[in-house]
């Protein structure tokens, strides 16, 4: 449920504290264990509770759970259908559904368009930087009928968010926003006209592009993800950084949380910080972990989120924090809110370097617990996953960005595997590109997702926007 800011606000007074609440996916923990690398039989990790992946009737360019439906809602690089004279960017990201007071839903949609400054062009105005292609656009989504007559219908589509750069993930607030995060640090001395790496803010009730405010206390780093604490409105951001062993400039991510000065008032500045391990300062969380083994941690404090340095160094945040013994991911990517806790993904981490699940859990102000409850033992079971979303009925949903064919993969607590749906690569190699925005309508009736597509302006891959439901309660999604 989305609140307003100040029904948010007045509940967050009324809290009585953390909430302490194991991750109701630790059962992935034994299932994991001593199940790597070669000779690990992937199909034995998969279940069909919606049935084989089969060519689907409506997208065909995709193959879906054999009991699901799908439909495509919007394309990249082309004219709207629904707004006159609007040319819908392509890139299609991250993404969030929000309900709206006329019982439509909202998307959030980011744009990761990587145009160089010569040539990109706004997709709106205010523009925060006339040399940035991406941002975020909003569509409006009516849903009729139910079970087998369920329809969807596109009803609206615009820019809301212009002139910033390579929009990748982000993640919904309680009070009603999304929070569109930028993937890069370039700035000025690479010929745009403003710094970028920030988060921006998105109102759900935005009706055009809003006034582009850059964050700059949440930091300037290359952002992927952010969570919001419904209980403390402590904004948690992953960052999207290589782990390479004994490559200097690729020593890993950090997982970052914003303590607001006031909660779900997040230009109002506050406090950066990153997780590091306590009693093991420079943790390597990437390889050579087992699963379910509890780790303490607490948090130190960003004396700089903004460093002049940032546009030349996009590590200048992280490398402050490893100063003060902050622990080291492989490509933190998806991050989403639930079970007492936060949910991260390393996109590249573990040993057989296909992916990994952490949960955080706050025990009190300062200290925590990070657990990893799932660790790909090859890319045949889950390859690079990338957006997340938990679901509705307990399992996550993984978007992947990995090489060959694409999946959109569920999570279950037992560790299993459900595949939910598969783009696959064309004849010559191609293909349209990772998935993301996986976002559930409020009530959990429809799975929303995107295909990427082309980054740049012109380019031939259309982006897409999916819809896709079906008996949902046959499985763990």
């Amino acid at each position: 449920m989305i609140l307003g800011r100040r029904t948010f606000l007045s509940r967050l007074a009324c809290a009585g504290g953390l909430a302490v609440v194991a991750p109701s996916l630790a059962g992935l923990a034994a299932r994991g264990s001593g199940r790597r690398g070669e000779g690990v039989d992937p199909r034995s990790f998969v279940i069909e509770p919606y049935g084989p992946l089969v060519r689907s009737p409506d997208c065909p360019e995709l193959e879906i759970a054999e009991s699901l439906r799908c439909v495509r809602l919007s394309s990249g690089g082309v004219p709207s259908t629904v707004r006159d004279g609007f040319l819908v960017p392509n890139a299609f990201d991250g993404m969030a559904a929000f309900p709206m007071a006329n019982g439509n839903v909202r998307l959030i949609r980011n744009h990761e368009m990587t145009d160089p400054p010569d040539s990109a062009r706004p997709i709106g105005s205010p523009a925060y930087d006339a040399a940035g292609s991406g941002g975020t656009t909003s569509l409006e989504v009516r849903i009729s009928g139910d079970g087998d007559g369920l329809n969807l219908e596109l009803v609206d589509e615009f820019p809301s968010l212009a002139g910033t750069r390579v929009n990748c993930a982000g993640g919904p607030t309680p009070w009603g926003s999304w929070l569109s995060c930028e993937e890069v640090t370039d700035g000025r001395r690479d010929g745009f006209g403003k710094p970028h790496g920030y988060v921006f803010e998105v109102p759900v009730d935005a009706t055009g592009p809003v006034d582009p405010v850059p964050l700059t206390a949440m930091g300037r780093f290359v952002h992927e993800a952010v969570a919001v604490d419904p209980e403390t409105g402590i904004v948690y951001e992953t960052e999207d950084a290589w782990y390479v062993p004994l490559v200097p400039n690729r020593p890993g991510a950090g997982l970052y949380r914003f303590i607001p000065r006031e909660p779900g008032v997040l230009a109002a500045g506050g406090r950066l910080q990153m997780l590091a391990i306590t009693g093991e300062p420079g943790y390597l969380t990437a390889r050579e972990q087992t699963q379910g083994t509890v780790l303490p941690a607490h948090w130190v404090d960003i004396d700089d989120p903004d460093p002049e340095d940032a546009g030349r160094d996009p590590l200048a945040v992280f490398k402050q924090g490893l100063a003060k013994g902050g622990a080291r991911f492989a490509r933190l990517e998806g991050a989403f809110s639930g079970d007492g806790g936060i949910y991260v993904v390393s996109t590249n981490g573990g040993d057989a370097t296909a992916g990994q699940v952490f949960h955080y859990r706050p025990v009190s102000a300062d200290r925590g617990e990070l657990t990893l409850v799932f660790e790909s033992p090859s890319p045949e079971v889950l390859d690079s996953p990338d957006n997340i979303v938990v679901s509705p009925r307990g399992g996550l949903v993984m978007c992947e960005d990995g090489s060959g064919d694409q999946y959109v993969r569920a999570l279950d607590r037992e560790g299993r595997i459900v595949n939910l749906a598969r783009a696959p690569l064309g004849p010559e190699g191609e293909g349209a590109g990772e998935f993301a925005g996986s976002c559930f309508t409020p009530e959990g009736r429809v799975l929303f997702f995107n295909q990427q597509g082309d980054r740049r302006a012109g380019g031939t891959v259309a982006s897409a926007t999916y819809a896709m439901w079906g008996p949902w309660g046959d499985g763990p999604v």
